[in-house]
């Protein structure tokens, strides 16, 4: 999945410097990824530590997180997706909203692909209601079809805005292929909470953030996941069908810096590591200033090549790559 602010190219980078402050050796320690996204560090940490626990705010996220940190166990799921694939499409709220001949006239999906994504929705929604799927398969059924969906949107990468005719991938036909997730002997935990509230009621060793780093609100560019996992009935705003969201105080500039410093003041765990990059709201002597009031700080950097998800002719940032500072704080609460 194409994310705004993914980690995935990332990761080595900040597994090593885990290993390097920390230790080779996390097999007795908790980390927690409190602004998961599609959750691509937790799931690098699942196997080699204690438990991992994963947070976010966006429902969208929490999906995508059950499934791949908190399932852990074997699943019984083949024929299971082998009979989703072969439901026959039908007409429902997303075909209707948000996809080609649809009554809104949103070009989020072809006609096949809108009505194939209510009728596996509809019928995940069944099982779980008949007791057919327990709680594990359906998490892991739902993270599938919301990585199938997102492979055939008709979009230049977020939802923000859909395209004028339906681009050649989004004319395959949607299939849903298994979710697989890493079995592990422990047991791990995933909430989808707000972060600053949230920090207040759990605790443990490495404490990993990747926060929004501007004013992009990932409501608004993940809007349809959100409504394909929520599967709810509302009213959708404009032109490009938007739900209700909660903003994100770290993507405002007058409410970041109070807001980071109180999630970092209430953290019960002993290693922090900040994921943000020169692009960001908050500047790097105000996040250095922050974290310094709190115990030891360090910083580490590399770089990279930037996501990019809006036109050339319309970029902010016109570079290609992008700094990736690491910010660590050995916390002495």
């Amino acid at each position: 999945m194409n994310y705004i602010g993914s980690k995935n190219k990332l990761s080595s980078f900040i597994k090593n410097t885990v290993y390097e402050v920390v230790d080779k050796d996390l097999s007795n320690k908790t980390f927690c990824d409190l602004f998961a996204g599609t959750g691509i560090v937790g799931r690098n940490f699942k196997a080699e530590t204690k438990k991992v626990i994963s947070n976010d705010f966006e429902f969208y996220s929490y999906v995508l997180n059950r499934n791949y940190i908190g399932n852990h166990q074997e699943l019984d799921y083949e024929n299971l997706i082998k009979e989703l694939n072969l439901i026959e499409g039908k007409s429902g709220f997303i075909s209707e909203e948000y996809s080609e001949n649809g009554k809104s006239d949103r070009l989020y999906f072809s006609e096949e692909n809108g009505k194939k994504t209510d009728a596996v929705r509809q019928k995940i929604e069944e099982w779980k209601v008949s007791g057919k799927i327990n709680e594990d398969q359906y998490y892991f059924l739902l993270c599938s079809l919301l990585e199938a969906a997102d492979k055939v949107a008709n979009t230049a990468s977020v939802y923000g805005a859909y395209l004028k005719q339906i681009k050649k991938s989004a004319q395959k036909k949607l299939e849903i292929i298994p979710s697989v997730f890493e079995i592990t002997k422990n047991s791990h935990a995933v909430y989808n909470e707000d972060s600053n509230s949230l920090i207040k009621k759990i605790e443990g060793d490495i404490l990993y953030l990747d926060p929004p780093y501007n004013a992009r609100q990932y409501g608004a560019n993940y809007h349809l996941l959100n409504t394909i996992a929520e599967y709810d009935h509302f009213s959708p705003k404009g032109k490009t069908g938007l739900r209700d969201y909660q903003k994100s105080k770290y993507c405002s500039k007058p409410e970041v810096l109070k807001t980071f410093q109180d999630l970092i003041k209430n953290a019960k765990f002993r290693h922090i590591f900040l994921s943000y990059n020169n692009e960001g709201l908050m500047a790097e002597n105000d996040i250095k200033n922050i974290l310094s009031k709190f115990g030891k700080y360090d910083i580490f950097t590399t770089e990279y090549q930037r996501f990019r998800a809006d036109k050339e002719e319309n970029r902010n940032h016109k570079a290609s790559g992008t700094t990736e500072y690491l910010y660590y704080l050995e916390n002495t609460y």
